[in-house]
């Protein structure tokens, strides 16, 4: 039982290094500021009030324009990330079984975490292209763990 919680902590902690890493090392843009001169608290909203709220929106929709290639660069980033850990897991799956299924669990979680952005970049080719490549590793890892192992 030890070693199955060990596994999954070490595959979790790995997809968080991962994650954290890619922030730490490639941020992204920063979102604008709410000016608490919008909260009309049920009155009706001055000219001024109009004008900030217009100007908030704008550059509101500034930052999501740039969220979405930054969600896609992030995304191929960790799909990266995540094809390495899994060849890493792969390569010490008969010395270091137990860490060789953590970072095999890493690298699937870490994978999960770049489906997640690359459905956030809004670009459907790319998530496809990401997608494809979740299934080909899923598909793969199951044959060489379960099918090959046995034979």
């Amino acid at each position: 039982m030890l070693k199955v919680v060990y596994t999954f902590f070490l595959g979790l902690l790995l997809a968080i290094f991962v994650g954290v890493g890619t922030n730490t090392f490639y941020g992204g843009p920063k979102p604008p500021e709410y000016s608490a001169a919008l909260e009309t608290y049920g009155k009706d909203p001055t000219p001024e009030q109009i004008k900030l709220q217009k100007d908030y929106s704008a550059r509101m929709d500034e930052y999501n324009r740039k969220m979405k290639p930054y969600n896609r660069n992030v995304s191929a980033v960790t799909l990266s990330a995540a094809v390495i850990l899994l060849t890493v897991s792969l390569a010490f799956e008969k010395k270091i079984k137990i860490i060789a299924d953590g970072i095999m669990l890493g690298g699937v979680f870490t994978l999960l975490y770049s489906l997640g952005r690359s459905f956030a970049s809004e670009d459907t080719k790319y998530t496809f292209v990401v997608v494809s490549v979740g299934l080909i590793v899923a598909i793969y890892l199951g044959y060489h763990r379960f099918i090959k192992a046995q034979e």
